[in-house]
């Protein structure tokens, strides 16, 4: 009876552990969920560095309308840059009605032939939905395999969270896209600014190994980069 006993216990708890594994996906997919119907980001509150996933709410007494409004994405960003790409965000530090809402906007720009760098998200996936032009776009797996298309206007695409991801404006003419993420403050980590223009720096030997060129390479895209 005791051995029986055994078993059923250790067969529940493989169970609840199997049951634990496959929730985990859609616990971990996005931003924690919300405990009320809103909390509007308070910056004004903030009194220290110390936040814990969020800003901290507006009294519901001086909540209005204007909490969960922003023109931010109406106008074109500036294009005239080395990459020939303008990301403008709607996200909690621009729109403060997003807080722990687990979801933010962006718009993004292109002069013809403009790139939005390899770049990732941390904490969300993103759908873009092209407004206009077409571009060449690309993620690569953690097997690091490519799967890369073209998108046109009216079409989407899908980046899956924190993996390496890019797109190129591939007509003569402008483009735009809207950019949706799972996440009230992604996080965006450009790859060549986060390797060769952190700070401090990362050492020129260690980037020169990885890369397999001369230090004086490494040296000469970090001068193009300077620390922000």
């Amino acid at each position: 009876m005791a051995n029986k006993l055994a078993t059923s216990l250790l067969a529940a708890c493989f169970a609840a552990a199997v049951l634990l594994a496959l929730a985990a996906p859609a616990v971990l997919a996005g931003d924690p969920d919300m405990l009320q119907d809103i909390c509007v980001a308070d910056y004004k509150s903030l009194k220290g560095p110390l936040r814990l996933n969020g800003f901290p709410c507006k009294r519901p007494e001086n909540v209005t309308a204007n909490d969960f409004l922003s023109n931010v994405l109406a106008t074109p960003g500036n294009t005239g840059n080395a990459v020939g790409s303008a990301v403008t965000s709607a996200n909690v530090e621009k729109l403060p009605g997003l807080n722990t809402l687990g979801v933010s906007v962006s718009r993004i720009d292109y002069a013809p032939w403009g790139v939005n760098p390899p770049h990732v998200h941390p904490r969300a996936t993103e759908v873009i939905f092209v407004l206009q032009g077409s571009l060449d776009v690309g993620f690569v797996t953690t097997a690091n395999r490519l799967y890369a298309g073209t998108v046109c206007a009216g079409e989407v695409f899908v980046f899956p969270r924190g993996l390496v991801h890019y797109q190129r404006n591939n007509g003569g003419g402008p483009a735009a896209v809207l950019s949706a993420f799972d996440s009230q403050l992604p996080g965006t980590q450009p790859v060549a600014e986060a390797l060769f223009g952190a700070s401090p720096p990362v050492p020129t030997d260690v980037l020169a190994r990885s890369f397999q060129v001369d230090g004086g390479v490494v040296e000469a895209i970090k001068s193009k980069i300077p620390p922000k």
